[in-house]
């Protein structure tokens, strides 16, 4: 319907008009229809992680949960840290279920559910990825923690939507697809950087770098059982790549969709990663749970000191 509009006609017409029953999915207990939340069910901070499991294993570390909910994969517990109110909600693994995490948590702050329009004062969420990844440098050992600086999506979930790149992000984009050539075979790369207000907070303890998005674990992946891989060198390609100060970091499934979708919706996101696997001294951890703990524990830490 709005394939010859622009980002901001676009925006014009939905404030103006009622989103119809078929694209905004409000279930009969008023919550949004995969996660099952109602907007008073939420928090303005969220953490996500990918595992179901994990949702009790970061909410066990506040004071008290009010709301618990559990639909599909999507589990959600909110409750207070101290006097920070907080929301951990389980998204599942890749960019496809990020794409329905984030619309609906937006939905739940930014769309009223009883006229179905975009409200006229917005607001900003600040979602923390919390999650592990694999190191694609050999100094970025297992079991430490990256800050993702951006999110560099080989996915294609972006491309669905109107957006845009700073100058920055234009240029490492650039170098990246002249370095790798990705863009003229399976993948056309996007970037976005995080949230600055929230990357300055997690320094100490912590690697940064760009983080590479993946569609898939295996073949996306660069790794090899049953299937032959038409990017052999994806590996190297990766860990070889620099721009100024820039360089890969590590890889996964879900930060360069959450850093993309929340760029274009307003809020402000941070992806934030526990090393179980360097893929370059192929070391696995010895525990990963122990080192996915570590990390919960400090990102609520700093969490519930900033205002």
């Amino acid at each position: 319907m709005f394939r010859n509009y622009t980002k901001f006609d676009v925006q014009t017409i939905f404030f103006m008009s009622s989103i119809a029953a078929s694209e905004l999915i409000i279930n009969n207990r008023g919550a949004i229809y995969h996660v099952n939340c109602r907007p008073e069910e939420i928090a303005d901070t969220i953490i996500t992680v990918g595992d179901p499991d994990r949702v009790k294993e970061v909410s066990k570390h506040f004071d008290r949960i009010e709301f618990q909910n559990h639909h599909r994969e999507f589990v959600t517990h909110t409750g207070y840290l101290g006097s920070k109110r907080l929301t951990v909600v389980s998204t599942g693994i890749g960019p496809d279920n990020i794409d329905i995490v984030l619309n609906e948590l937006d939905a739940l702050v930014n769309i009223d559910f009883e006229t179905r329009s975009i409200k006229s004062k917005l607001t900003s969420l600040n979602i923390i990825r919390v999650g592990t990844c694999g190191s694609l440098q050999e100094d970025i050992p297992v079991d430490s923690f990256v800050a993702s600086t951006h999110g560099l999506g080989l996915d294609n979930l972006l491309h669905f939507y109107i957006h845009g790149s700073n100058e920055e992000e234009k240029q490492i984009l650039h170098a990246f697809n002249t370095h790798t050539q990705m863009h003229q075979g399976v993948s056309a790369p996007y970037i976005n950087g995080a949230a600055a207000s929230l990357q300055k907070e997690f320094v100490h303890g912590f690697h940064q770098g760009i983080t590479v998005t993946c569609p898939g674990f295996y073949g996306p992946q660069g790794r090899v059982l049953r299937m032959g891989l038409t990017q052999p060198q994806l590996i190297d390609r990766l860990t070889s790549f620099r721009f100024g100060q820039h360089r890969i970091s590590n890889f996964e499934m879900e930060t360069s969709a959450i850093y993309g979708m929340g760029k274009i919706l307003g809020h402000h996101c941070l992806s934030l990663s526990a090393i179980v696997a360097n893929r370059i001294s192929k070391e696995f951890s010895k525990d990963g749970n122990a080192a996915v703990e570590k990390l919960i524990k400090e990102t609520l830490n700093i969490i519930s000191s900033v205002r």
